[in-house]
């Protein structure tokens, strides 16, 4: 069956184009050419209705003259390119600006026609797009961070190609809602998002779910199972906690990531599969792989881009905007809409550590509001009385001895706040009502005088 969608190729060298044209009109697509986006009356007009372009890197203009004229459109339409000399530097950067795939030329036709069709949304005039949402859908990524912006910004640029990420965080920092934050602004967000915890899997298990197997391939196996790979389609495929996998299954997934294929366990012949790989870890597996605990091959082929998000004790803008989040929901839910956080609540909620991340913070607001009394919550319902009591011990930062000059209770003020916040400089200057300029000047001159500052600022550069 014809697919009849229209593919813009823009391709140069008139043999390379027309053994393209050939292929991709082999496959049942229509094909609109031209040797560049300048050549022929490239305008406005010869993208309506494109479905997909395929060009080449480092044409006259640029990839980025490609994807600008790309994103003139609603939706803007996918973009494969491709290269007679393809290397990996250049692919990853392509893929990083926002290119769904980057072929080396001459393209054979399986390997192009298999990466058009990864990339094109998929033609159904039954059914409304996009269906239900993935698991956590419903979730926002909630954030004021400038570092977890930067994050989501890239995630959001990436999400529009087949590349594989890797997101890398802290146990609890919302490493599996950015996968799904991916799926949902991806190129097949109505396809499944199927999430596996590596570290769960059984060794003995672990290939059969993953891949699948036919009947009779072990003892047991009374009937075909479809594995993981292929129940996600051309959706998302998420692989938690990646550095748990055994190597033996790691050189298996090293082989399905490269072939595009898999084997079931007990089959005869190779599976395609087409779905998006997203790999999540909380451990640097860059030292793995020195360990020799994981695949320096399999890390490399992960690695395409990578996503760090910061632990919560590094985003203290976020820590009352999630509890306040946090706490609308679960009063919703809980019938406890009219609570509210105390002032000690709030004093407690931004000077706490927060070793679980958002993970701990979610789970103390819940508790809170099922403890709650008379509308309040407080350190006790948070279960922080203690860290409360503790600092309502210490020598308040605020209090000065009388005959105090101006400049030294400046200073104490300056200092104490920087520790109420763990140093972080944003914050503290967000507290104390100056910019960040001039609370630098100020501990420039708190360590040419030789105080306390100097350590901060060894400690904490800016």
């Amino acid at each position: 069956m014809n697919d009849e969608r229209v593919i813009l190729l823009l391709e140069p060298d008139g043999a390379l184009r027309a053994g393209l044209r050939h292929s991709l009109e082999g496959g049942g697509f229509r094909v609109r050419e031209a040797a560049e986006l300048g050549a022929g009356g490239l305008a406005r007009e010869a993208g309506e209705g494109v479905a997909l372009v395929v060009a080449r890197d480092g044409a006259a203009g640029g990839r980025r003259e490609v994807f600008a004229w790309a994103s003139r459109f609603d939706p803007p339409p996918p973009v494969i390119l491709t290269s007679p000399r393809p290397g990996i530097a250049e692919a990853v950067s392509a893929v990083r600006e926002g290119a769904c795939d980057y072929l080396a030329l001459p393209a054979a036709p399986e390997l192009l026609l298999s990466s058009v069709r990864r990339a094109l949304p998929p033609v159904r005039p039954d059914a409304p797009q996009p269906a239900g949402p993935p698991p956590e859908g419903a979730k926002p990524f909630l954030t004021r961070d400038p570092r977890l912006l930067e994050v989501l910004k890239t995630a959001r640029r990436v999400a529009r190609s087949t590349a594989t990420v890797l997101i890398r965080g802290e146990s609890g920092t919302g490493k599996e809602l950015l996968a799904s934050f991916i799926h949902r602004h991806g190129l097949h967000p109505e396809e499944p998002y199927v999430a596996v915890n590596c570290a769960a899997l059984p060794e003995t298990l672990a290939e059969s779910e993953l891949f699948g197997h036919e009947r009779g391939a072990f003892t047991g196996a009374v009937a075909r199972k479809i594995g993981k790979f292929e129940l996600a389609g051309r959706g998302t495929l998420v692989l938690d906690e990646i550095g748990e996998m055994p190597l033996p299954l790691q050189a298996k997934l090293l082989r399905a990531l490269q072939e595009r294929a898999i084997d079931r366990l007990g089959g005869t012949c190779p599976v395609p599969v087409a779905a998006r790989l997203i790999a999540i870890t909380h451990r640097d597996l860059g030292c793995a792989v020195a360990a020799g605990a994981f695949r320096e091959d399999l890390y490399f082929r992960i690695q395409v881009v990578e996503l760090v998000i910061p632990p919560l004790r590094e985003r203290p803008a976020d820590i009352l905007l999630l509890a306040d989040h946090f706490l609308a929901r679960f009063g919703a839910r809980h019938g406890r809409a009219a609570l509210g956080f105390t002032e000690e609540a709030l004093r407690v909620l931004t000077r706490h550590e927060w070793r679980g991340n958002v993970r701990e913070l979610e789970n103390r607001v819940e508790r809170a509001v099922l403890l709650a009394e008379e509308g309040r919550i407080g350190p006790e319902h948070l279960g922080m009385a203690e860290e409360a009591g503790r600092a309502l011990s210490q020598p308040t930062p605020f209090s000065f001895r009388p005959g105090t000059t101006v400049s030294e209770m400046e200073r104490q003020l300056i200092l104490n706040t920087l520790r109420q916040v763990n140093h972080n400089r944003t914050r503290a200057a967000e507290l104390l009502g100056i910019s960040i300029r001039t609370l630098r000047n100020k501990l420039r001159e708190y360590r040419a005088a030789g105080e306390e500052a100097g350590r901060v600022q060894a400690a904490h550069p800016g």
